[in-house]
C-alpha cells in the first residue's frame, strides 16, 4: 500500500465518519468516545496485524519511511471510528443482543471482505491458505469492534443514558 493510497483511504473514511455523525445524531461526548474507541482499536489493529505476521497467517507489507506506520495507524483508526457510532446506535436500540448480533455479523462479513480485497490488491495483503487465517481475521474483527465499543462506552456512558435513548411508555388508564 502506497502512502497516497492510504491518504486517499483515510479521506474517504473522513467522509464516511461525518455522514455517521449525522445519521446518528451523535452528541460530541459520543463523538470523542468513538475517536477513543477508534484509536484504542487501531492498535489493536496493528498489534493483530503484527502477530499474524509472525505466525505466518497473513503478510500486509509496510513502507519503510518513517512516517508510514503512524499514517497507517491514522487511517486505521478514522476508518473505524464510524462503526462505533453505528455500534452505539444499535446498542441503543437493541441492548446487548443488537451488539451480540453486530459482532457476529462482523465475524462472518469480515474474513470474505479482506480475502476479496488481498485478491484485487495482492500487494497491500497476503493470505496463508488454511482456516487459521480466517478463524484469526474473524476474530480480530470481533476484537476491534469489542474494544472500541468498551471504550467508546467508557469515555461516553452507556448508550441507555443517552438523551436520545427511548424510555419506557408510560402506561394508559
Amino acid at each position: 500500500m502506497t502512502t497516497l493510497q492510504i491518504v486517499l483511504m483515510t479521506c474517504a473514511y473522513s467522509v464516511a465518519f461525518l455522514a455517521s455523525i449525522y445519521f446518528t445524531r451523535a452528541t460530541s461526548r459520543r463523538l470523542m468516545g468513538a475517536l477513543a474507541g477508534g484509536a484504542a482499536a487501531g492498535l489493536l489493529g496493528l498489534g493483530a496485524i503484527a502477530l499474524c505476521e509472525a505466525l505466518g497467517w497473513w503478510r500486509v507489507p509496510f513502507a519503510s519511511t518513517p512516517y508510514f506506520l503512524p499514517l497507517f495507524y491514522l487511517g486505521l483508526s478514522i476508518s473505524l471510528t464510524p462503526v462505533y457510532l453505528v455500534t452505539w446506535r444499535a446498542a441503543r436500540r437493541f441492548g446487548w443482543r443488537g451488539l451480540a448480533v453486530f459482532l457476529s455479523v462482523v465475524a462472518v462479513i469480515g474474513p470474505p471482505r479482506d480475502y476479496l480485497i488481498a485478491a484485487k490488491f495482492p500487494k497491500w495483503m497476503v493470505f496463508a491458505p488454511g482456516v487459521a487465517p480466517i478463524l484469526a481475521d474473524a476474530a480480530t474483527y470481533v476484537g476491534i469492534v469489542a474494544l472500541g465499543h468498551a471504550v467508546m462506552r467508557l469515555v461516553a456512558g452507556p448508550a441507555h443514558g443517552d438523551r436520545l435513548a427511548r424510555r419506557p411508555r408510560p402506561e394508559s388508564a
